[in-house]
């Protein structure tokens, strides 16, 4: 069920720079979620499956699920912080948020439509996330083909105890 989120007229467009601090942020969380899935990888392939050191990782089968893995865990880790509260860790830090165009948590389709888009846009050397220097709304093309937009939330007041 998608959530409304508060405050909308005090947000802005992100620019590149907040939004690759949250990608390097969130690129470093991916990438120990994936030492941790690869490790249980070659555990199961040895102690379950009982194949010999020098056979774990050879072979299509390993080779495709393994990436299975950690395409599906890198897309669950998005989906998860995307469609419940609209922030990864990483967003969270540069306050950041993706929401759709009338301010709600987005849908776990238009998270899958952002995260196809994002990894198509990283391979072409970055320039689908460059692009928000170039159009008008500050949108990536991942923001323009899931139908969301990042926005930057206003800092909090301290409050004094």
């Amino acid at each position: 069920m998608q959530r409304r989120f508060d405050h909308l007229d005090d947000v802005w467009p992100a620019g590149l720079g907040r939004r690759l601090g949250a990608m390097l942020y969130d690129g470093l969380l991916v990438m120990a979620i994936w030492i941790v899935i690869a490790a249980a990888h070659v555990a199961v392939s040895r102690l379950v499956i009982g194949l010999p050191p020098e056979q774990v990782g050879l072979g299509g089968a390993q080779v495709l699920s393994l990436r299975a893995l950690l395409a599906l865990s890198a897309f669950a880790f998005f989906a998860f912080f995307w469609t419940r509260g609209g922030m990864t860790l990483g967003m969270q830090a540069w306050r950041l948020r993706v929401q759709t165009l009338d301010g709600c948590s987005i849908t776990l389709l238009q998270a899958l439509q952002r995260f196809l888009v994002a990894g198509l846009s990283l391979a072409l050397f970055g320039l689908g996330h460059v692009w928000v220097l170039f159009d008008r709304e500050r949108r990536s093309w991942p923001d323009i083909v899931s139908g969301t937009r990042v926005v930057v939330l206003p800092k909090h007041p301290r409050t004094s105890g």
